[in-house]
């Protein structure tokens, strides 16, 4: 086995490690299927070749080209380490600062098997959310870190590792951009070939930006949006009884079934997957398993009889689920499903985010690798039929909404029945969950705040938790009864946090909270790293999936109506403006969520490391990184964010906001455009 200063060392090359090829008792990524000329894969091929001296090219080039053609891509796993993955104790990274041993350590967790999804193909979520490309770049990039000192940078192009540039201490320690295309050829199709070629990679989110914290990262967004969804819909936040239907228990996903527990409901998952199933069931996130629908059917019953809070998987399509809870109501006038969402990853449909109804799992994943075209139809076919049982529901009383990961937009380009009459360019016939249920919370400048505890031990995590409820608790005793609401959820879910056993992989928690509570958390966390109430340093990061770090139309900009919902000047400069106010690393991504070429995104990692420049730092850039997006959103017209930016700007007399006036009579526009 090697050990972290052999990780940290680059490409072994002398000799070469041996080739053991893929390991069997961890789940792969579906084969890919990019479809390159022969001109193509030889350049595939040369670029894999870079990265070596040519006294190994005809050792190496056999073997690439083997991957290339057996899995759609070139992984490199002769150089996947034995090492086992994990976020090791930061003083435990052989390197010269420890801003570059906090993004060691944030690397090594985002690859944890027992956090990443396809840990082998260097995938942390969503099915195709990359950290890496291949494993040479993962070794170059540990080697760069363990060397840089702080007057250098990393710079990232989609997984590889352009060098280290001389830099500032106050500049970030590394800068990363994943799938960068020119806009006329940020193409699903285009992407396959560019992230064959070795050229491009598609980041998620928080895979390409080290920051994913494991599925607790989406856990919490989960129950607050079922929570919500009852009290505006249920007419109730009291659950119990209640029947939430999904699908998907794979990285993101994996979450829904803890979250429906915890807000006190029956959440009933299904998925096709054995292997992300029995994962979640082992982790104890899944309560019970069933294969059989009739069974399923019979738990469901029985659960909502008792009132019982309950998570079960179901081992199965998704469709079939539906259309078996369709049939049952038909038959018997019951309606046993109360909410209904989806979380499949429809922003890679082709290519193992969604699996046909038609076809068995086994069989998907050979015609999507044999024949992609006639994959796509039959996955659009299955698409209309998912969505028919859904509209049938929801006309009987179901409520059903889109949880941001382009189901509705993909149906709607399958044909399905989604449209919404009258409906403008970012609406369905059913809502977002960031339009209608988590009522506009980032205009108010709530979002998923979260931090790891370097140390890697749980009484650090216990202790800022703590330190967490405390700032809170004082914060909400000042705020207006909307903003409480937000408040005591948050306050609810941290007191809750460890009894539900939330951690997989790097000792982190999440939470939501706005300018005032992100900040108040860091400096008090900072404090308490100086003064060693807390061992060691706290890596403060967030969800891209936040007030200011994504233009996306289909959901985090999906209420923007003043026909900038399809622009991305706020991601930018969050990723720009970030990046001069003191992060310790950056990120921008095209890609994420609803997927690649429909969204640009970023985030960032800072490192609290008890010194009074940290707190300057972390002051600084978060009191940006939530002013920016509620600036935004209030130019837009949104009156939330208006009267939170203008309480902000009474706060902080150095921030002064371009605020807009509203057209107050309409007959003025009437006269003018009949004139």
């Amino acid at each position: 086995m090697s050990s972290l200063k052999d990780v940290c060392s680059g490409l072994l090359l002398d000799p070469l490690p041996p080739n053991r090829g893929r390991d069997p008792s961890v789940p792969h990524a579906p084969v890919r299927a990019p479809n390159l000329t022969a001109e193509e894969e030889r350049l595939a091929l040369r670029n894999a070749l870079r990265y070596f001296s040519p006294s190994h090219h005809a050792t190496l080039a056999p073997e690439f080209a083997q991957e290339l053609r057996q899995y759609g891509h070139i992984y490199m796993y002769r150089f996947c380490p034995t090492l086992p993955m994990r976020a090791y104790p930061i003083d435990q990274y052989p390197c010269r600062t420890r801003q570059a041993a906090s993004i060691m350590l944030m690397i090594m967790n985002n690859l944890d098997p027992a956090v990443a999804q396809f840990p082998q193909e260097l995938v942390t979520y969503g099915g195709n959310g990359q950290v890496f490309s291949n494993w040479a770049q993962f070794r170059l990039v540990m080697h760069y870190l363990s060397e840089m000192s702080e007057e250098q940078t990393l710079v990232m192009y989609s997984g590889h590792p352009m060098g280290l540039f001389p830099s500032l201490p106050s500049s970030p320690r590394a800068i990363i951009t994943n799938g960068m295309v020119i806009p006329n050829y940020s193409s699903r199709t285009q992407y396959e070939k560019m992230f064959a070629l070795g050229v491009s990679m598609y980041g998620q989110m928080t895979a390409g930006s080290y920051c994913y914290i494991g599925p607790q990262g989406i856990v919490h967004g989960t129950m607050l949006t079922v929570l919500n969804a009852g009290r505006r819909y249920l007419g109730s936040g009291d659950l119990a009884g209640r029947v939430f239907v999904t699908s998907g228990l794979g990285g993101m996903s994996g979450a829904q079934a803890k979250a429906a527990v915890i807000a006190g409901c029956i959440g009933v998952i299904a998925e096709v997957d054995e292997g992300p199933l029995r994962k979640r069931h082992e982790q104890g996130w899944v309560m019970e398993v069933t294969s059989n629908i009739e069974h399923c059917i019979a738990r469901i019953r029985e659960a909502k009889s008792s009132k019982t809070p309950l998570s079960l998987g179901y081992h199965g399509n998704i469709v079939d689920l539906w259309e078996r809870l369709l049939l049952e109501y038909e038959r018997t006038g019951e309606l046993l499903v109360d909410l209904g969402s989806d979380q499949t990853s429809l922003h890679n449909p082709f290519n193992g985010g969604y699996y046909p109804v038609q076809l068995s799992f086994r069989q998907a994943n050979q015609v999507m690798a044999t024949d992609p075209h006639h994959f796509k139809s039959v996955v659009q076919e299955s698409l209309k039929r998912h969505v028919r049982a859904i509209n049938k529901l929801s006309d009987a009383g179901m409520f059903f909404w889109d949880y941001g990961n382009a189901f509705l937009l993909e149906a709607q380009r399958a044909g399905a029945e989604v449209e919404k009459v009258g409906g403008g360019a970012t609406e369905f016939r059913y809502p977002s969950y960031v339009q209608h249920i988590m009522g506009d919370i980032f205009s108010l400048g709530f979002g998923p705040f979260r931090w790891v505890c370097t140390s890697s031990d749980p009484k650090d995590l216990a202790e800022t938790d703590n330190i967490a409820t405390s700032v809170l608790q004082e914060i909400s005793a000042h705020v207006t009864d909307r903003i409480r609401q937000q408040y005591d959820d948050n306050i609810r879910w941290i007191r809750e946090a460890g009894k539900h056993k939330m951690v997989v992989g790097s000792q982190a928690r999440i939470l939501y909270s706005d300018q005032k509570g992100r900040v108040s958390i860091a400096l008090a966390i900072n404090r308490a790293v100086a003064n060693g109430r807390v061992s060691a340093p706290v890596v403060i990061s967030r969800d891209h999936h936040d007030v200011s770090g994504t233009d996306s139309p289909f959901r985090e900009t999906s209420n923007v109506y003043d026909g900038s919902a399809f622009c991305a000047d706020m991601a930018v400069h969050n990723f720009v403006g970030d990046a001069f106010r003191g992060a310790t690393w950056v990120a921008l991504h095209n890609g994420g969520g609803v997927g690649w070429g429909e969204v640009i995104n970023g985030g960032f990692g800072l490192l609290l490391d008890g010194s009074d420049e940290a707190a300057e730092r972390a002051s600084l850039m978060l009191k940006w990184d939530v002013s920016n997006g509620v600036a935004r959103r209030c130019w837009s017209g949104n009156s939330n964010a208006y009267e939170t930016i203008q309480r902000t700007m009474e706060e902080n007399r150095q921030l002064r906001v371009t605020m807009p006036f509203p057209v107050q009579d309409e007959r003025v526009l009437d006269r003018a455009l009949q004139g």
